[in-house]
């Protein structure tokens, strides 16, 4: 069966659905592709007991968060906030401290060594720009080493490199040695700053969508209708070097689409797993197989209620002896049951997708009952996703660089090849990694489409 387009959007994520809505509602003739059986790409609701949908996949808005939050008021959806009140939990050392605010009390010069830290990450970060971070003063001599170099010769004490090394998993769902110190401060001056990275009031973790994330995507697919056809993988893009030559898509399983334009808005993985007919330029192959996934098992876990609140705890705890190290409330909006979630990221999601169920379960809720005490132990409901498993994802929270890799090969990131354009998280200048990099990059392919259908 074959189908034609003005343009074809291999993706059925928030920055392929963002593109399409913007191209149909400008006139165009549009065809999404989505590999799988639904829509959202790394959103994703999963089902509590009593049928409240709680999210498996990526889930937080927060207030500099200007696409996402748009995109939500125009889709007629509401957000509420993430559950902070009361004393948090940390492990940072080997003393047990409850604590509010944003840090907690530890020894002053790890406190200290903390702080110089983060000023010099933030002023870095600052000095490199979001749109072209490879042409940054400083960019080769950051581009060469990785971000545990920097922070080895940045942070003077252990406190203070384990305090970043949590952050690095938390955020990243990778370890400091992984990813260039490059990367790492574009990706901190993409979001304006470490702090709003990692707060929850006034940061990135402020605020939820009631009745789940998915739901964005699900309202965008709604609007586009038949435009959306699932189940279609697409294996192989045949195109020309001349713009006007169009394109044909072909999927297994699925149609052939021919069309004047195609937008591959999937991970930088999976974009590499596609047959291009002629092969790309050198510059964007070599770049998406220098571009992994961050690696993370998401766990929820649902009690009667939230018991944690009734001892003056917020649900929020940080470890760097657990593998379970980032703990929030993840309870429902409608409160029908208390949830906690947390994260296996980084090295913890290595060891931890490589247990039987029953152990990777056990690991996770000992460390529950490590933070918050016996009435852990026996929850309603265990939900994990393992993001490395999904076939289309292959991980989550997005890709990073290693060193290297941003200097020589980065301006091939957003540049079209011929017909062939680029979107999805990864490639966004704001918020790279989160919902809001993706409406971005879906916003900016569909602004650089419509000039060229005219």
């Amino acid at each position: 069966m074959e189908k034609s387009a003005d343009v074809v959007i291999v993706g059925a994520g928030v920055a392929g659905l963002v593109a399409a809505r913007d191209l149909v509602r400008s006139g165009t003739e549009v065809l999404v592709l989505e590999a799988r059986d639904r829509v959202g790409g790394r959103l994703l609701n999963g089902e509590l007991p009593g049928g409240a949908p709680i999210e498996v996949g990526g889930q937080w808005v927060g207030p500099t968060q200007h696409q996402a939050l748009e995109l939500i008021g125009e889709l007629g959806l509401r957000t509420y906030p993430t559950y902070a009140d009361g004393e948090h939990i940390s492990e940072f050392d080997a003393t047990r401290r409850h604590y509010t605010g944003r840090i907690p009390k530890m020894n002053p010069l790890v406190l200290a060594d903390i702080g110089q830290t983060q000023y010099r990450l933030d002023r870095i970060a600052r000095q490199v720009t979001a749109t072209d971070p490879w042409r940054a003063p400083q960019a080769e001599g950051l581009d060469r080493q990785t971000f545990d170099t920097w922070l080895r010769r940045t942070a003077r004490t252990p406190g203070g490199r384990n305090f970043f090394r949590l952050i690095t998993e938390a955020v990243f769902s990778a370890e400091p040695e992984d990813m260039s110190a490059l990367w790492a401060a574009f990706y901190v001056g993409a979001a304006g700053g470490l702090d709003p990275l990692i707060n929850v009031v006034d940061g990135a973790q402020q605020d939820r969508v009631v009745g789940g994330s998915q739901r964005i995507a699900l309202e965008l697919a709604a609007e586009l209708g038949d435009r959306v056809v699932l189940d279609a993988p697409v294996t192989e893009i045949e195109w020309q070097p001349t713009a006007a030559s169009g394109v044909r898509v072909t999927t297994r399983g699925g149609p052939t689409v021919r069309a004047r334009r195609a937008v591959v808005a999937v991970p930088p993985p999976l974009a590499a797993r596609i047959r291009y007919t002629p092969g790309l330029p050198g510059d964007r192959d070599q770049l998406v197989q220098r571009m992994p996934m961050g690696r993370v098992i998401k766990v929820n876990v649902a009690y009667d209620e939230p018991f944690w609140r009734h001892a003056g705890l917020s649900g929020q705890a940080n470890s760097i002896h657990r593998p379970f190290g980032t703990v929030f409330d993840n309870t429902p909006h409608d409160g029908s049951c208390g949830v906690l979630v947390g994260f296996l990221e980084g090295r913890h999601a290595d060891t931890a997708s490589r247990m039987e169920p029953d152990e990777r379960r056990a690991l996770v809720i000992d460390d529950l009952v490590g933070y918050f005490g016996p009435k852990a132990r026996n929850p309603l409901a265990y939900i994990e996703r393992d993001w490395a498993e999904e076939e289309y994802s292959r991980g989550c929270y997005g890709a990073f660089t290693p060193p290297g890799t941003l200097t020589r090969f980065g301006p091939a990131l957003r540049r079209p090849v011929g017909p062939l354009h680029w979107a999805g998280t990864e490639t966004a200048t704001r918020w790279p990694g989160y919902i809001d990099g993706a409406a971005e990059s879906g916003h900016r392919v569909a602004n650089e489409i419509l000039p060229k259908l005219s």
